[in-house]
């Protein structure tokens, strides 16, 4: 028997924050997932000498925000931690990471 095709292929997005250690940087950016119904897959992070480096795997396929507006909140968020963050679909990232 044929599997029924009702559930909506996932998208997956990667966000990458990199910056100068402080705290509240999982809080703001985990916060601004929820409010747009993002489910945060998978998170990788860890502090390099005095520098923060995360990796996040996020599931949009629900999400209540568009990639742009999305976009426009993390960009918001790095400007006011003074943060590097990346927000890509996981085929992009792929592509950008393949060895």
């Amino acid at each position: 028997m044929a599997q029924k095709q009702d559930k909506k292929a996932r998208q997956i997005c990667i966000v990458t924050v990199t910056g100068k250690d402080k705290v509240g940087i999982i809080a703001r950016i985990s916060n601004a997932m929820a409010r747009a119904n993002v489910n945060i897959l998978d998170v990788s992070q860890r502090i390099m000498e005095a520098y923060f480096v995360m990796t996040m795997a996020c599931d949009i396929t629900e999400a209540t925000a568009d990639m742009d507006k999305l976009h426009k909140q993390l960009s918001r968020i790095a400007d006011q931690m003074e943060l590097n963050i990346t927000f890509q679909h996981e085929n992009i990232f792929k592509a950008m990471h393949r060895v």
